[in-house]
C-alpha cells in the first residue's frame, strides 16, 4: 500500500494522520493492518525506529468504537515508565478527533493517584507489568473486558525480570483475546511465551534485526582505554554545529554516572544523564529537555535505547561497546528516525574487540574506521574495572585491596581480658554460709562412718 487511504480508514483518524504530517505508511504499519484487523494473533519483528507503534495502534483504533464502560478494552504492556509515558502521548494524538480514554500506569509513581485515574474508567490501557499486576490483584484494575493485548519490546520484559508478571496477568485475562506482540529480536525465550499463549499467531517480518539501516552513516574509532574514550568524546562534541544532538550509551549506571561527571566539568549544562537509579522526576525532565534541545548531550544505558522517540538525534555514541550484538541495532535506531539521515560512532577498545567483531558479523557489514585524532591525548589513568588485579600464585581467584584483612591474631581489649568468676552466689554467698550438705554426700559420709 502506498497511502493511508488505501486502508479505508474513518475520517478522524485521517485528520489526525494529516495533523501528525504523516505521508505514506511504512513497511512494518502496511503489513500488519490486514492481520490485526482479521482478529488473528500476531507476531511483529521490525527495527527499532520503523513505526512499530503506529503499526498496532492504527488498526486497533479503526476497530474501537465509543463505550461508556469503566473497565479497559484493549491492553499494552511495555517495559519501562518511559515508554508509558510516551506511547499514552502517542495514543492520545492518533485519538485526537476520537472519544477514547487513554490511562497510563506505571511504578515509581503514586500508586494512589493512578488508582483514582484507572477508577474513571478508560477504553486502552498502557502499563508496566509490574505495576499493572500491583493493581490487579487489588482489583483496582478489573481485566475481564480485554479484548486485545499488546506486548511491545517483550524481549527487553523477558531480559528484566518480567517473565512471572507476564504469566500471571495472561491468566487474569480473558482467554478469547487477540494477542498481538512486536519486537526487534527474537529469542528463545520470546519463542516458548509465544508457544505458550499465542494461538496460529502470523508472523510479519519486515527486516531481519542484524540489518544495518541504510539512512544511518556507522563509524568506528579503536580506542586505548576508558578515559582515552572520555578525551575523544570531548574532542568530537566541541564541534557544535555538527554534534547538535547526541545520545550517547554506556553499559552500565556505574559508568554513566562517571562520563556525567566527566562530560559535566567541560559541557557544563549541555549534559544531561539517565538510568534507573534515578528518580521519576529526574527522568522525565532529563528526557523532555533533552527532546526540547535544552540539553545537547544525554547520557544513557541501554534499558533506556527502547522504543523512546526522541526527535531529531543527530548522533548516537556507544561509548562502551555492548555485549550482545542486538544492542547495538537497537541504540543506533534512535538516530535516523523518520526516514532522515543518521549518524552511529563506536568506540571500542582490545578488550571489547569481539563484541565489535559480533556486531559486524550479525549485520554483515563492515563498520568503517577512522583515524584517531592526533589532537587527542591518549590517558595513562585507567577506570576501576580496567586495573590489574593483585592475584597469589596459588589462587586462581586473585585477590584486591578492598579484600586485604588484617592481622589473624591481636591482643584482646581490656573488657575481654577479665575471667568469668561465675555468678554473685559463688563468689560471695558461698563463702559466707559455706555449700549445703546434700543427701548424697550425708549417705556417703554415713557409709564411712560404719566402716570405721
Amino acid at each position: 500500500m502506498s497511502s493511508f487511504s488505501d486502508f479505508n480508514l474513518s475520517k478522524q483518524l485521517h485528520y489526525a494522520i494529516e495533523d501528525l504530517g504523516f505521508k505514506a505508511p511504512t513497511p512494518i504499519q502496511a503489513d500488519a493492518f490486514s492481520v490485526i484487523m482479521s482478529g488473528k494473533d500476531m507476531v511483529g519483528i521490525a527495527q527499532t525506529g520503523t513505526g512499530k507503534t503506529f503499526a498496532y495502534m492504527l488498526p486497533i483504533l479503526q476497530q474501537l468504537k465509543f463505550s461508556k464502560q469503566l473497565s479497559p478494552r484493549v491492553l499494552v504492556m511495555v517495559p519501562t515508565r518511559e515508554l508509558v509515558l510516551q506511547l499514552v502521548d502517542n495514543i492520545e494524538a492518533y485519538s485526537k478527533y476520537l472519544s477514547l480514554r487513554v490511562c497510563g500506569i506505571y511504578g515509581g509513581a503514586n500508586i494512589n493517584t493512578q488508582r483514582q485515574a484507572v477508577a474513571q474508567g478508560c477504553d486502552i490501557l498502557v502499563a508496566t507489568p509490574g505495576r499493572l499486576y500491583d493493581l490487579s490483584l487489588d482489583r483496582t484494575v478489573k481485566l475481564k473486558d480485554i479484548k486485545k493485548l499488546v506486548i511491545d519490546e517483550v524481549d527487553v520484559m523477558l531480559d528484566l525480570g518480567f517473565r512471572f508478571q507476564i504469566t500471571n496477568i495472561f491468566d487474569l485475562i480473558p482467554k478469547r483475546r487477540q494477542n498481538i506482540m512486536f519486537s526487534a529480536t527474537m529469542t528463545e525465550e520470546v519463542s516458548r511465551l509465544i508457544d505458550d499463549y499465542f494461538i496460529a499467531p502470523e508472523k510479519v517480518s519486515v527486516a531481519v534485526s542484524g540489518t544495518p539501516l541504510e539512512n544511518i552513516e556507522q563509524q568506528l574509532y579503536a580506542v586505548e582505554n576508558y578515559y582515552t574514550k572520555v578525551n575523544l568524546l570531548a574532542y568530537l562534541l566541541k564541534d557544535k554545529t555538527i554534534y547538535r544532538k547526541v545520545l550517547v550509551f554506556v553499559s552500565n549506571k556505574r559508568s554513566a554516572d562517571r562520563l556525567f561527571e566527566a562530560m559535566g566539568e567541560k559541557f557544563g549544562a549541555e549534559t544531561a544523564v539517565i538510568h534507573s537509579n534515578k528518580t521519576q522526576n529526574y527522568r522525565i525532565r532529563s528526557i523532555k529537555q533533552f527532546d526540547e534541545g535544552k540539553n545537547r548531550i544525554l547520557i544513557s544505558t541501554d534499558v533506556m535505547a527502547r522504543g523512546l522517540d526522541l526527535e531529531e538525534i543527530t548522533h548516537v555514541v556507544n561509548f562502551d561497546t555492548p555485549v550482545f550484538p542486538e544492542n547495538y541495532m537497537h541504540r543506533i535506531g534512535r538516530t535516523g528516525r523518520a526516514e532522515k539521515k543518521g549518524n552511529a560512532i563506536l568506540f571500542y577498545t582490545k578488550k571489547e574487540e569481539e563484541y565489535k567483531e559480533a556486531i559486524e558479523n550479525l549485520m554483515d557489514y563492515k563498520i568503517p574506521q577512522q583515524p584517531f585524532p592526533d589532537a587527542v591525548q591518549v590517558s595513562e589513568e585507567l577506570a576501576p574495572e580496567e586495573r590489574p588485579k593483585k592475584t597469589e600464585p596459588n589462587n586462581p581467584i586473585g585477590t584486591s585491596e578492598l579484600d586485604e584483612r588484617g592481622p589473624a591474631f591481636h591482643e584482646k581489649s581490656e573488657k575481654n581480658k577479665k575471667v568469668n568468676q561465675g555468678g554473685s552466689y559463688k563468689r560471695t554467698i558461698a563463702k559466707k554460709y559455706k555449700k549445703p550438705i546434700t543427701r548424697g554426700d550425708k549417705r556417703f559420709a554415713k557409709k564411712n562412718k560404719k566402716r570405721k
